[in-house]
């Protein structure tokens, strides 16, 4: 197992086509939603325990071997939102290629194969850890930390916020991420043994209907 090829998957310039996507944060704050760091961090912490843990615990399964079919099937079933289903699998199609040049492998071919328009994103992202020598642990961390590195950049954008002010949010969710990734972890495990329904399935509404309004908007700054 190599920590440093955690650190290069887990790299906000990995070119696995992230920085396009707001994790929610655009719509959010035309809503009044999200204003400053306090609303941020609200926003973030909601945003783990719900799209972060699914995430996380479909990533880290995939990371210990369940088949990728089945685990595209169950994300798909946890994603409402045509929008969102339509962004992961462009995200997935995208940290496909990244992955396939920075870490060569049978199985990530195979996923090329099976899914020529794109797998769920943390399912590339499990099998991509799994070919990088990573274990289910750290493709959950990489997915968890997402959940909340995404918005917090974003918003830096969206919003003027102090870039230190974002990264303090981020620090303050660290101890939030080991405990959502404890759980996706054991949930991934209980997939593998049980089948993908143990996975959980936790829902923001907010997030899914707000991306549907922001895939009609004429002008945005990020694709979701």
């Amino acid at each position: 197992m190599s920590r440093g090829a955690l650190l290069v998957l887990a790299d906000g310039r990995f070119p696995a086509g992230g920085h396009a996507h707001s994790g929610g944060a655009e719509a959010a704050v035309r809503a009044g939603r999200v204003t400053g760091a306090a609303s941020l961090e609200d926003f973030c912490r909601g945003r783990l325990h719900t799209t972060g843990l699914v995430t996380a615990a479909v990533a880290a399964a995939a990371a210990l071997g369940v088949d990728p079919a089945e685990l595209d099937a169950a994300a798909d079933a946890r994603t409402p939102s045509p929008a969102l289903r339509t962004a992961a699998r462009r995200l997935g199609r995208q940290l496909l290629r990244a992955a396939r040049v920075a870490w060569p492998s049978g199985e990530l071919d195979a996923l090329a194969g099976r899914f020529p328009k794109g797998a769920h994103q943390p399912v590339v992202l499990g099998v991509t850890a799994r070919a990088a020598g990573l274990g289910p642990a750290d493709a959950a961390y990489c997915a968890a930390y997402e959940s909340v590195s995404g918005p917090a950049s974003a918003t830096v954008r969206l919003l003027g916020l102090d870039p230190f002010d974002a990264t303090g949010v981020l620090a303050r969710s660290a101890p939030e991420v080991d405990a959502v990734v404890s759980r996706a972890v054991g949930a991934a495990r209980r997939a593998a043994d049980e089948g993908v329904d143990a996975l959980p399935a936790a829902s923001a509404p907010l997030l899914e209907a707000g991306a549907e309004a922001h895939a009609g908007w004429a002008v945005r700054l990020f694709a979701t």
